[in-house]
């Protein structure tokens, strides 16, 4: 299942649970809040998530309403975009990036809120685990501080008898938390796998 699948997934398994409990004779129309920077600049994003939802059997205009709010590059908009979604009662959230999702969770606490890629959810507090999310908001971390040790078990699995592995990465790239917590992982993995880290 590629990314894009899984993501339309997620939302739409959000949408049909209470549907599926309210038992209703007439099928209801979804109705999606796509909270993003500027799809404008993505056109490709747009279509991939619109292909999935296709993909999985919901074409918007006619069983599903999508309602984009874009931040047209001006971050501090999104409180305000994600309180209109929130008053027009969507369904569900999709926070298109990391700049939306804290407005979007800061917005409501009972609409499902769905990240399509962010960096690092546990170090931003968008989640309190990968596992468990918790509350209204889960999503896809492209990157997460726990992950690196399993990246690196999976690496001397790959290559058996691997004694040395260097870490590269871009000052600044990320936040000083989620670089920090990298480290440490990366240290903590290599020392449990039985080896000596020399982190620099």
């Amino acid at each position: 299942m590629n990314r894009r699948t899984f993501i339309c997934w997620l939302t739409l398994g959000t949408l049909s649970a209470p549907l599926a409990a309210e038992a209703q004779p007439a099928a209801k129309i979804a109705r999606i809040g796509f909270l993003a920077n500027n799809p404008a600049g993505s056109p490709h994003l747009r279509e991939a998530f619109l292909q999935g939802l296709r993909d999985l059997g919901y074409v918007e205009g006619r069983n599903v309403v999508i309602e984009y709010r874009s931040a047209e590059g001006k971050w501090d908009r999104f409180p305000a975009l994600a309180a209109e979604l929130v008053a027009l009662k969507v369904d569900v959230i999709v926070a298109a990036n990391s700049l939306a999702v804290l407005p979007a969770k800061q917005a409501t606490r009972t609409i499902p809120i769905v990240f399509t890629a962010v960096p690092d959810a546990v170090g931003s507090g968008f989640v309190t685990s990968l596992a468990r999310p918790g509350g209204n908001v889960t999503g896809l971390s492209g990157l997460a501080p726990e992950l690196v040790g399993k990246c690196l078990e999976q690496l001397t699995q790959a290559v058996p008898g691997v004694s040395r592995v260097a870490v590269l990465w871009h000052p600044g790239a990320f936040g000083e938390r989620t670089q920090r917590d990298m480290l440490k992982e990366a240290e903590v993995a290599a020392r449990a796998l039985g080896g000596a880290a020399s982190i620099r």
